[in-house]
């Protein structure tokens, strides 16, 4: 019997640990700020977005949906809210609400990942940008899956001549 209450207040922690609490936002969504990403522009962004299990097996985000954000203070308060010093969270610990402006998305870009876990951006306009991405596995019925959300920022000036390399694995 203990060892059974001992179980429960460890998964009940573990549960607890994994609802984060967003901090209210301070700074409102600017679709003037983040018009850059709707101009026309000739960077080239292609990457790869894949997690390391503990076991050192790669998991790449196959399939999965790859975000152009423009890094505008919103996004920025937003990403600094959800990822914290990292550029990962846990699966386990999404925040489980996520009230966001409708306009938000309308200044985004998305892609799909390849089976090896490659994306692409063409005509990129300049500018900073956060590429976020999920990489999940496990039994999509069970408790809880592994993996989770990875992120990095990217600055495209204009002048660049080749493609701009962006990795996504959340180190």
């Amino acid at each position: 019997m203990k060892i059974g209450i001992f179980a429960a207040a460890v998964l009940a922690g573990a549960v607890m640990a994994g609802c984060v609490e967003r901090k209210p936002a301070t700074v409102a969504f600017s679709a003037e700020e983040a018009a850059f990403i709707k101009k026309g522009g000739t960077g080239v962004i292609t990457g790869h977005a894949f997690r390391t299990k503990p076991s050192g097996v790669v998991v790449n985000a196959a399939g999965q949906v790859v975000r152009l954000i423009p890094a505008t203070a919103f996004a920025r308060e937003r990403f600094a809210n959800f990822y914290g010093k990292g550029k990962y969270v846990p699966h386990a610990a999404y925040p489980r609400e996520d009230e966001v402006d409708p306009a938000y998305s309308e200044y985004t870009r998305t892609t799909k990942a390849e089976s090896n876990g490659r994306f692409a951006f063409d005509k990129v306009a300049p500018g900073t940008y956060f590429l976020t991405t999920q990489v999940i596995w496990g039994d999509e019925a069970a408790f809880s899956r592994e993996g989770g959300s990875v992120y990095d920022s990217i600055t495209l000036t204009g002048r660049e001549t080749e493609p701009v390399q962006v990795i996504l694995s959340g180190n």
